[in-house]
């Protein structure tokens, strides 16, 4: 805020607050006073009409006394009281900010960490709104990203193109081992949670007894145990599948006429 932000801001405050009041009343004084509260909220606007942030209403809520806070009946405004009421404002402005794709050369790591900041900066002091790119996206596009997001780097599926899996099979044997298994039509075998060492699904089995798995390392294959129950699983969907070939491809039995029974007694 600039002078004329403060000597509006004050003025309002004076309407709700005497001791405001006869603070500006004395020339010297006022200006002493717009001249502090310019230096302390150099960084805080005035308004941000698409954020809903407005320095007066922080000093309205100040007189207010909520949550039975009594400051007001023993000193008047200070800048601190408005400063405490843009800082969280401020927060919320940052964590709804996504960091827009600076227009600097990435290959100048300097002029790009300046405009990034610059950018951040701007929105912590008010004078830009926040880039909000995830707000572009609906309820359903979001679900849908979320739940693409959340296959990455598990499961049998591979969300990389085959070259570059190929390119990392050294990198990952066991999940190298693990794609060609599930290629070859064998079953999945960290689909399932391992009973010999507790290792959750799509997690590769553990060695070792330590409790609670501290200082245990991962084996390159899983354990014959785990293999037999996605075997088993395996089975167990083969048949139920068969089940319903064989129901969906048996003719429904024709149904039978039975008797119409009706009451007695003449028709008129």
């Amino acid at each position: 805020m600039i002078d004329e932000h403060i000597a509006a801001l004050l003025a309002y405050a004076g309407r709700l607050d005497s001791r405001v009041r006869r603070t500006l009343a004395d020339p010297a004084q006022s200006a002493r006073t717009i001249a502090d509260w310019t230096a302390a909220l150099a960084d805080v606007p005035a308004t941000l009409p698409d954020t809903g942030w407005d320095a007066s209403h922080a000093v309205r809520r100040y007189y207010e006394q909520r949550n039975n806070d009594r400051s007001a009946q023993f000193r008047a405004v200070e800048p601190h009281d408005v400063l405490a009421a843009w800082a969280p404002h401020r927060g919320e402005l940052m964590n709804r900010h996504t960091d827009p794709v600076p227009a600097a050369d990435p290959d100048d790591p300097e002029a790009w960490r300046e405009e990034l900041l610059g950018t951040r900066a701007a929105v912590a002091h008010g004078h830009m709104p926040p880039a909000q790119y995830r707000a572009e996206i609906n309820t359903a596009g979001q679900k849908r990203l979320a739940s693409l997001m959340s296959g990455v780097g598990r499961g049998p599926r591979r969300y990389m193109p085959a070259e570059v899996a190929e390119q990392l099979a050294d990198y990952r044997p066991t999940r190298a081992a693990r794609e060609a298994a599930v290629a070859a039509g064998l079953p999945d075998a960290y689909a399932h949670k391992c009973s010999w060492c507790g290792a959750a699904p799509d997690e590769p089995c553990r060695t070792g007894y330590r409790r609670h798995g501290k200082g245990r390392g991962h084996r390159a294959t899983p354990h014959p145990c785990r293999t037999d129950t996605a075997a088993r699983a395996a089975e167990q969907d083969e048949d139920e599948q068969q089940r319903l070939a064989r129901l969906m491809s048996t003719p429904p039995a024709p149904r039978e006429t039975r008797a119409r029974h009706t009451s007695g007694g003449a028709h008129r």
